[in-house]
C-alpha cells in the first residue's frame, strides 16, 4: 500500500482526506505548518505526499524546496490558477488536483505519480502542456508585471483573492466556505473587505472587475 503524508493548514481537511482515502492507501502522518510538514516527511519517508499550495511561511513550495528525503510530491489544492499550477510542476511536483476531487480519484491520483505517471486534474493539464511545450519551459511574461503593476490587486490578501476568484465564478457564500472550509460568516467578511479594497458598489460589479483583471 503507498505511504502518504497529507500537509494542509486546515485540520479538518486533513481529516476528510483521511476518511475519504481510508483502505486504499497508508496514510503515516499529516502536518498543518511548513516546519511540520518538513519534519514529518524527513521522519516518515513517505512514498506520495499530498501538499497544499497555500499555507503561511511559504506553502507548498516551501515544503517541496525544505524536504531531504526524496517522496512525490502531489498538489492538492482550492486554487486552480495557472501560476500555482505552474510553480509547483517547475518545482519538482508530479501532479496537481484541486479540492473537489473525489475520494475515488485522489487515490487514483496517488497512484498514478507513485507510479511514475504525472497527474492532473482535467482543466488543469492546458496549463503545463502550455507551460512545457516541446520539453521546454515558456516563460509567461505577462503575468508578473500585471500584479506588480495592479496596486489594487496587490492590496488584496491570498485568502481575499481565493474569495474573489469565487465569486467571480458564480459560487454561493455557502459553497464558498465549505470549498474553503471556512464559516459563512468569514466568508462575507472577505467580502466585504474586498468590496470595499476594490471600490466595488455589488458583486456584480465585483464579477466584472475581476474578470476585466483575469481573476476568475
Amino acid at each position: 500500500m503507498v505511504k502518504v503524508f497529507l500537509v494542509d493548514d486546515h485540520s479538518v481537511f486533513r481529516s476528510g482526506v483521511r476518511a475519504e482515502l481510508s483502505g486504499q492507501v497508508d496514510i503515516v502522518g499529516d502536518a498543518g505548518t511548513v516546519a511540520e510538514a518538513i519534519a514529518g516527511i524527513d521522519a516518515a519517508r513517505p512514498d506520495v505526499v499530498l501538499l497544499d499550495v497555500h499555507m503561511p511561511d511559504g506553502g507548498g513550495l516551501a515544503v517541496l524546496r525544505g524536504v531531504s528525503s526524496d517522496p512525490v510530491f502531489l498538489a492538492l489544492s482550492v486554487s486552480d490558477a495557472a501560476e500555482d499550477v505552474i510553480s509547483l510542476i517547475r518545482a519538482g511536483a508530479r501532479g496537481y488536483v484541486t479540492k473537489n476531487i473525489s475520494g475515488t480519484e485522489l487515490a487514483e491520483a496517488i497512484t498514478r505519480v507513485h507510479s511514475g505517471d504525472a497527474y492532473f486534474s482535467p482543466r488543469l493539464a492546458g496549463f503545463v502542456l502550455d507551460a512545457f511545450a516541446g520539453g521546454e519551459i515558456v516563460e509567461d511574461e505577462p503575468e508578473e508585471p500585471q500584479k506588480i503593476e495592479d496596486p489594487v490587486v496587490d492590496a488584496l490578501t491570498r485568502r481575499e483573492l481565493e474569495v474573489l476568484r469565487l465569486l467571480a465564478r458564480g459560487y454561493t457564500y455557502r459553497e464558498i466556505g465549505q470549498e474553503l472550509f471556512i464559516s459563512v460568516k468569514t466568508v462575507e467578511t472577505h467580502a466585504s473587505n474586498i468590496l470595499r479594497k476594490t471600490q466595488q458598489s455589488n458583486r456584480h460589479a465585483l464579477t466584472r472587475w475581476a474578470h476585466s483583471r483575469d481573476l476568475d
